[in-house]
Parts: structure tokens; C-alpha cells; sequence
């Protein structure tokens, strides 16, 4: 027989329950475990007997573990924790565990802590999972998160267009001046940017597609490749990238701040839908926008590749717009100008997503605002990818 008390008590002449402090007496033989608390276990107090609860919970081999409370004289969350901790530790060990003498404090707490000991105890076993088993993991749960995102945005697609306040004639009609303002933040004031990186990335090309063509002496087949390359693919796709990441942080932001002030949840207590009020004028201003600032990015682009063409090749404005007249047609310029609603539709749908997902803290919009630009970006490239592909099978 193995006898073990611990005692903490300062006052050795008084009992446990007298002067506060825990008590835990144990007497182990043949495979059986008996405790026996007693005094005040809270959050005060259990710190002094938890190392010996840990080596308790320690013992392997126990066919049955008892435990006895009714010298318990106080009982919190804390207290209730660790004795739910010592019962968990063995019963996960197949050793058959009884408690006895629970106060009607004890028949409420042990209950409540019970799931979060099961969850996350430290008793629990942890099983390490292979790589591969995580790299499945985490496919599994984007494509997941990928579904969710596709029928919440068709279902702010459908809220937009369907919303009872944006029917004409009815209480809450279009408001003009919604779109038009949100028109001159997304789409008039985006074009100096637009512009300036359009030219850069225009001359750039025209620099780097003469350098090598001069090998060849046929520099001025750099006008062929400027031309087709920034009116089919760039043009439209960097006003896209830059699109979604000013006005798409920007949307995101607005609707989250919004979503944490409860302001979305007024709009729905005053009877107005709030993805129709919110979404609408914003997604209507990108679908004239991004059209209009993709012929802005297209003549920046050219505008850019003429000089660097005129400066580094000695190619003459002249030269270049006849040359550029030969190598495209309407076509050239209608592939990608086809592409701007659909980008402009991306973006705001994805933005509106993650500003809708906004919970209530600063690091939750932060989150999502990063989320929204990546994912718009990554979508607009996507699709891009898949008009070149549909664009060359039906030789357009």
C-alpha cells in the first residue's frame, strides 16, 4: 500500500476546510486509485496542487480510479478544470473512474468543463499527421472555401440586380448620384495611376522587344508586338490588377467598417437590402470604369512604347501609327476590350465577398481586405488565361 498526502495548509493545526487551502490525499494498491479532496479549490488556490495533480494524472497502469469531493469546500471553474483534467487523463486510459460526494456546484462545473477538457486537454494523446495527410487537408478546406465563395456571390449577383430597392418606379429606386460618385472615385480618380504604369510597362516592352529584335534587323516589327500584345492581354489586364487592388481594398474596406458599426444590419431593419444599397452603385461604377480605363491604359501603353520606339530605335511617330495600323484591326481591339465588364465584375463580387465575411475585429477586416485583393487578382489572371484560350479556338 501506498499511502501520499499533500497538505499546503499554513495553519497545520486546522483542517483544510477550515483554513482554505487544498488538500489532496491519495492511497494507490493493486491497481486501484483512491483521492480524496478537500478545502478551497479555485482559481486562488489549485496552482499549489497542481504539480501533484499532473503526476497523478501520470500514472499509467490504474484499473480504477476514485474520487472522492465531499471535503471540498469551494469549487470554480479552475478547480473544476483540473479534477475534470485527472478523470479525462485516465478514463482515455480504459481505467474505470467514479467520483463521489459532488456538491450541487461540483454537478454543475464539472459538466460545463467537460467538453473543453475533451477538446483541448493536455492528457489528450496528439496524433501527428503525415504531410500529406495536411497538404490533402488543406486543398480539401480551399476547395471548400472556394464553393462558398461561388454561390455567395451569386447570390450577391442575384441581391444586386433583384433587390426590391433597385426596381424603377418602386419606394427606393436607382440612385443616380450613388453611381456617379462612386464612377468618379473608382474609375476618374484611378487614372493617373492608370496611366503611369501603363506607359512604364508600354515602354518597357518596346525597349526589351527592340533589344532583341535588333539582332534580326526588324526593329520595327516592335510595333507588330506592342500593338497586339498591350490591345489583346495587357492592357485590359493590368487595369484589372490595379483595379482590384485600389478600388477592390477599398470596397472590401468600406462594406467591412460598415458591417462592424452594425451598419449593414440597420439597413436591413429600416427594409432595404443591403447587398442591393451597398454592391449595386459600386459594381456599376467598375462595369462603366473599367471599360473606359482600359482604352486609357491601352493609349498610355502605345503612347509609352511610341516614344521609347522613337528615342531607342529611331523608329518616328509616323512610322509607328502606320506600321501599328497594319498589324491590328478591330478585332485586336475588341478582345480585350470584351474582357473589361468581366474583370469589373470579378473584382467587385469578390470585394463585396470578403467585405460581407467582415467580422467584429480590427485584424478580421485587416484579413479580409488582404484576402480580397488576392483572390481578385488571382481570378482576373485566370480568367484572362481562359479568354486566350476560347479567343484562339475560335481563331477571333
Amino acid at each position: 500500500m501506498l499511502t501520499n498526502s499533500v497538505d499546503d495548509a499554513s495553519d497545520a493545526g486546522r483542517p483544510a476546510g477550515q483554513n482554505g487551502e487544498p488538500r489532496l490525499e491519495t492511497d494507490a494498491e493493486g491497481g486501484v486509485l483512491s483521492c480524496r479532496l478537500s478545502g478551497a479549490w479555485n482559481t486562488r488556490t489549485v496552482a499549489r496542487v497542481d504539480a501533484s495533480m499532473r503526476k497523478l494524472e501520470a500514472q499509467d497502469g490504474l484499473q480504477r480510479v476514485s474520487v472522492d469531493l465531499s471535503g471540498i469546500t469551494s469549487l470554480d471553474t479552475a478547480g473544476a478544470w483540473i479534477i475534470e483534467r485527472l478523470v479525462h487523463a485516465h478514463q482515455t486510459r480504459g481505467a474505470d473512474v467514479t467520483v463521489t460526494g459532488e456538491s450541487e456546484a461540483a454537478k454543475i462545473l464539472l459538466p460545463a468543463v467537460r467538453d473543453a477538457v475533451e477538446q483541448g486537454g493536455e492528457s489528450r494523446p496528439r496524433q501527428k499527421s503525415s504531410l500529406l495527410v495536411s497538404l490533402l487537408e488543406r486543398i480539401g478546406r480551399a476547395m471548400y472555401e472556394a464553393r462558398d465563395d461561388i454561390v455567395y456571390g451569386a447570390h450577391i449577383l442575384g441581391a444586386t440586380i433583384g433587390g426590391a430597392q433597385m426596381k424603377l418606379g418602386r419606394a427606393h429606386a436607382i440612385n443616380p448620384a450613388a453611381i456617379v460618385n462612386q464612377i468618379d472615385r473608382m474609375g476618374v480618380g484611378a487614372v493617373p495611376i492608370i496611366v503611369l504604369m501603363s506607359a512604364i510597362v508600354g515602354a518597357i516592352i518596346a525597349q526589351q522587344g527592340a533589344f532583341q529584335l535588333r539582332y534580326f534587323g526588324a526593329e520595327i516589327f516592335v510595333v507588330d508586338l506592342v500593338g497586339i500584345l498591350i490591345l489583346r492581354e495587357l492592357g485590359v489586364l493590368m487595369t484589372a490588377i490595379m483595379i482590384a487592388g485600389r478600388s477592390g481594398s477599398a470596397i472590401t474596406a468600406e462594406i467591412g467598417s460598415m458591417k462592424m458599426r452594425e451598419e449593414v444590419d440597420a439597413l436591413t431593419v429600416i427594409g432595404l437590402n443591403p447587398v442591393g444599397v451597398l454592391v449595386f452603385p459600386r459594381l456599376v461604377a467598375l462595369m462603366v470604369g473599367v471599360p473606359c480605363l482600359t482604352i486609357v491604359a491601352n493609349f498610355a501603353a502605345l503612347g509609352g512604347a511610341m516614344l521609347i520606339a522613337w528615342l531607342y530605335s529611331g523608329i518616328p511617330p509616323e512610322a509607328f501609327i502606320d506600321r501599328l495600323r497594319d498589324s491590328i484591326d478591330l478585332s485586336t481591339i475588341f478582345a480585350g476590350l470584351i474582357k473589361a465588364p468581366f474583370m469589373a465584375l470579378i473584382v467587385g463580387i469578390i470585394a463585396s465577398i470578403e467585405g460581407m465575411k467582415v467580422g467584429g475585429s480590427a485584424e478580421s477586416l485587416g484579413g479580409h481586405v488582404t484576402a480580397s485583393v488576392v483572390k481578385a487578382i488571382f481570378v482576373v489572371i485566370v480568367v484572362d488565361g481562359m479568354f486566350a484560350i476560347f479567343y484562339a479556338a475560335i481563331d477571333f
